[in-house]
């Protein structure tokens, strides 16, 4: 790490590489040495073999659950590995269950997780490949993972989906495939078995026995001499991990190519201006003001960047610029203390401060109309505090001008990126392309907090109602009590806007370095552009 980084922030990297090598580990070394007595890869082994060496893996989801089931044992990475990368030169999702995690068992947010990897590879039309090693669903949590729209069911519906979208899907059952998760690998394209570890059935030999009274070893039920000999349930069987993976390798390498979404790539250059003076730049104090045109200049190619009316709404960055060769819109927040007329014509000094202003918010539409027209992808850089509120502000119509933003931003038909920088509070977070709205990436740095408002102004509402509540009951607080209740609140309240919070429920896809944001963006633009637009560019009805 570039020894420039401030303290505060080297401190939040230090904990975000930490928080990584610990989750990474899955189920303990303990576990994992299980895994390699059994000749089994583990989960991360696996794609590390089977993805093409040199090229990049975009991880979604590794902090998926982390503080979750606390009273289970945990689920780190929510017992599957998740991500982007390429397979013989071709982009695809990958989807590989942890066994070292309570067998690769299937808690909600596995299921959740699972079901953000088939939208992946659905929205952006990418090949998807299954390592499937698990035992099922998480028993004790089964009516929270079984019969709900977003729950486990879901996910054979997405290969049914998937399948008649023509987007190949590839499974390999390297492990337990049990009950029914079974219909996962048989619902793709291309299913693989291997031999020895790798089983698959409706019902396992104890529950065979209790039902029909059969006495049947899980081999002979389910395994890959009886499903590729007698049954053909699976295509073919392999002697150990690594042969079944160069199978598919070999799969993939005589894939033919599809029509293109045709978004425009240029010659990549990297910034003329340090990214590693981000560390410097970026405040970690969420009050702070600086320059996020700054920090633009730091991920574009070539620091160059086309400002769009850059002395209107000031509050909000647009411009256009390329990030390793792929044209962009950006839309950011500015935080810095600017001057400017605004739309009373009076010079006045502002801080910027994240808020949106109705002028900005008018600007972004009719940027965000622009790179739809032009087939432009959308970058979203968010340090958010909300919209400008006050008397002022809604004379001003600033419920008209954010509505028109959110219509614009929600009716895009270009692809959305959005990179949570710091602030991402209230309505602020919907119209800078939050998880509600679709975005095909969206990360956050260390630095990011994500809620309804700031944990002091909400620490400070919570305990008015608090003592409202008490004084109503006739427990009026002294001083010192309502101190302690505050401080109570706050604590609880701060450790939600934590971007690792969010990360555990996939409020956010990743907690990324400032550093990586480049190449998670490339990535994620290379993956949409698998997919062409097919429906024009249309807001609907929107207040002038």
């Amino acid at each position: 790490m570039t020894t420039t980084t401030n303290q505060p922030l080297q401190a939040l990297l230090d904990e975000l590489n930490r928080r990584t090598t610990e989750t990474q580990l899955g189920g303990g070394p303990k576990k994992i040495e299980d895994q390699h007595r059994k000749g089994k890869l583990t989960a991360r082994e696996r794609i590390d073999y089977l993805t093409d060496s040199g090229k990049p893996f975009v991880e979604v989801g590794l902090f998926a659950g982390d503080g979750m089931y606390t009273e289970h044992g945990g689920c780190p990475s929510g017992g599957v590995v998740t991500g982007i990368g390429y397979v013989s030169g071709r982009q695809c999702v990958i989807v590989a269950n942890d066994a070292t995690v309570k067998a690769g068992a299937w808690f909600p947010i596995t299921a959740k997780k699972n079901l953000r990897a088939q939208e992946i590879a659905m929205e952006n039309h990418l090949p998807i490949i299954y390592l499937v090693d698990s035992a099922g669903v998480y028993l004790p949590l089964q009516d929270e993972v079984f019969a709900d729209k977003e729950h486990f069911g879901r996910t054979f519906r997405n290969n049914a989906m998937l399948s008649s979208m023509g987007i190949l899907q590839v499974a390999a059952i390297m492990g337990s495939c049990v009950a029914g998760g079974a219909y996962l690998p048989i619902m793709s394209d291309e299913a693989l078995i291997v031999e020895g570890t790798g089983s698959i059935f409706l019902a396992g030999p104890y529950l065979v026995k209790a039902s029909i009274g059969e006495d049947v070893d899980a081999e002979t039920l389910g395994g890959a001499t009886t499903h590729t000999e007698i049954s053909g349930v699976t295509d073919n069987k392999y002697p150990d991990d690594k042969s079944c993976l160069d199978a598919i390798k070999r799969i993939f390498d005589k894939l033919g190519h599809r029509e293109t979404a045709g978004f425009d790539r240029g010659e990549p250059a990297l910034p003329t201006k340090n990214p590693d003076d981000i560390y410097q730049l970026l405040p970690v104090d969420r009050v702070k003001p600086y320059d996020m045109l700054e920090i633009i200049h730091r991920l574009v190619d070539r620091s160059e960047f086309d400002a769009y009316k850059p002395d209107y709404g000031q509050s909000l960055l647009c411009g256009y610029a390329r990030i390793d060769g792929w044209a962009v819109g950006v839309v950011a927040n500015q935080r810095k203390v600017v001057k400017a007329k605004g739309r009373t014509g009076q010079p006045t000094e502002m801080q910027m401060g994240g808020v949106i202003y109705g002028d900005a918010a008018d600007k972004a539409a009719r940027f965000i109309m622009n790179c739809n027209q032009k087939r432009v992808p959308l970058v979203f850089l968010q340090d958010v505090t909300g919209f400008m509120v006050g008397s002022r502000a809604e004379q001003g119509g600033i419920i008209k001008d954010g509505a028109k933003m959110v219509n614009a931003m929600a009716n895009s038909v270009v692809p959305k990126f959005t990179v949570v920088v710091g602030n991402s509070y209230g309505a602020g977070n919907y119209a800078m392309c939050g998880k509600a709205y679709d975005p095909r990436l969206i990360v956050s740095w260390p630095t990011a907090q994500m809620a309804v408002m700031s944990g002091s102004s909400a620490a400070k509402t919570l305990l008015q109602i608090q003592v409202a509540t008490m004084k109503a009951k006739g427990q009026p607080l002294t001083p010192e009590q309502e101190q302690a209740l505050l401080q109570k609140i706050t604590d609880q309240y701060n450790a939600q806007l934590s971007p690792y919070y969010a990360a555990a429920r996939l409020w956010v896809d990743a907690v990324i370095d400032p550093l990586a944001t480049r190449q998670v963006l490339s990535e994620g633009i290379a993956a949409a552009n698998h997919a062409p637009i097919t429906r024009p560019f249309n807001v609907g009805v929107i207040q002038t």
